[in-house]
């Protein structure tokens, strides 16, 4: 068996264990940051919108032998734009030649026929018919984001639905608030690198949501069957039984998220870094983010609000005061043996130094000299003596 096998066999069985639920204001202080960074973030630079949510032109065009720097340069002294164009770069399958993609503000027609000239006019094109133009209004994408809000809104009531039912409220709640927490640090990443945010953005954030929550669900299904038999007699507190659930399905979620992220991971550094596909950095980037920390969430955050807000109940409270009370008795106890103990060894050693050492009869020239104190003869009863 592989040592993660076996490290995972260990954590099952309880032999070995990470303190994930006792360690939560720690969790709490690194999530408290990202999420100020992501707001800060998102306050101050805001999202990179595409052009599907703010509208514009987009010129398509194939060639060779070039790069974004350069179109963008032919794009800004065609003398149509005001704001910088965003190239980019898109291998087309079974063809050597690459597909570029160009997009800027909303242009009239002859100004868009101006700049699909200069391009076909710099790289060689045979004509403006060579260069495809399309126009996309904001209206588009204000509907999309309007339905995409209106399905998250409505994914989380049923979310919250379902996890009511079949669990509990404070699992409900405690899901709710990674599920929040995952979405705002994803965007705020977003934010931080300035990557365009796309349709295909919109639906990658719904997917970790899902898979997040896949995640937290399967955790929170362990920690009910730990908790299940808990009663004020229990010799374990809620916290301590969710804190085994979480070691107990640790290796599982690694091996999930490692799983999941290989294949993300190519496409955003291999496709979209080394490849140079822009069009998939979109999806890829949402993907790795959300992944990363939807795992980080359903075990160093959703666990541990849940078991903060369990242990808030008045059974729950009891089972813990026992055990502390049961607790410092158990090292009262033993703290009072070892004085004992302790008293015993320093009595034992004084009694050891009072005892008289036995008398040894020490030779001269003459006789032997007997050391000690002098034996007194014994008197007789004063009937003897008359």
């Amino acid at each position: 068996m592989s040592r993660l096998g076996n490290l995972g066999g260990k954590l099952y069985r309880g032999e070995s264990s990470i303190d994930f639920v006792g360690r939560q204001k720690m969790w709490y202080i690194v999530s408290g940051a990202l999420l100020l960074i992501s707001i800060v973030s998102l306050l101050t630079f805001g999202l990179n919108e595409g052009i599907e949510f703010k509208g514009g032109s987009v010129f398509q065009f194939n060639v060779s032998g070039t790069n974004s720097a350069e179109i963008s340069s032919t794009v800004k002294n065609a003398g149509v734009i005001k704001e910088d164009p965003i190239v980019q770069k898109a291998s087309v399958p079974g063809s050597s030649t690459p597909t570029w993609r160009v997009q800027t503000e909303s242009l009239g027609t002859a100004d868009a026929q101006k700049l699909e000239k200069a391009l076909s006019d710099k790289y060689n094109l045979g004509g403006i018919d060579k260069v495809s133009q399309q126009t996309v209004g904001a209206s588009w994408g204000q509907d999309i984001s309007k339905k995409a809000l209106q399905g998250l809104i409505i994914f989380l009531i049923l979310v919250a639905a379902y996890l009511s039912i079949a669990f509990e409220w404070r699992m409900a709640v405690a899901a709710l608030i990674a599920l929040g927490h995952d979405i705002l640090i994803t965007t705020g990443v977003y934010s931080l690198v300035q990557f365009e945010v796309t349709p295909s953005t919109v639906v990658g954030l719904l997917t970790i949501l899902g898979y997040s929550l896949y995640d937290t669900v399967v955790v929170f299904d362990k920690v009910r069957e730990n908790t299940r038999g808990l009663a004020p007699g229990s010799k374990v507190t809620y916290s301590q039984a969710a804190n085994l659930a979480v070691n107990q399905t640790l290796v599982r979620s690694i091996n999930t998220t490692i799983i999941a992220l290989l294949p993300v991971g190519g496409l955003l550094f291999i496709g979209a870094g080394f490849m140079g596909a822009g069009t998939l950095k979109d999806l890829a980037l949402v993907l790795f983010v959300g992944m990363l920390v939807g795992a980080y969430s359903s075990i160093c955050i959703a666990t541990p609000i849940l078991a903060d807000l369990k242990e808030r109940d008045p059974k729950m409270k009891a089972v813990r005061a026992r055990l502390t009370a049961q607790k410092s008795s158990s090292k009262r106890q033993a703290r009072d043996a070892r004085k004992v103990a302790t008293l015993a060894d320093i009595t034992s050693e004084a009694d050891d130094e009072e005892e008289p050492e036995d008398e040894v009869p020490v030779a001269t020239g003459r006789k032997v000299v007997q050391q000690g104190p002098r034996q007194q003869p014994k008197r007789g009863t004063r009937k003897g003596r008359r």
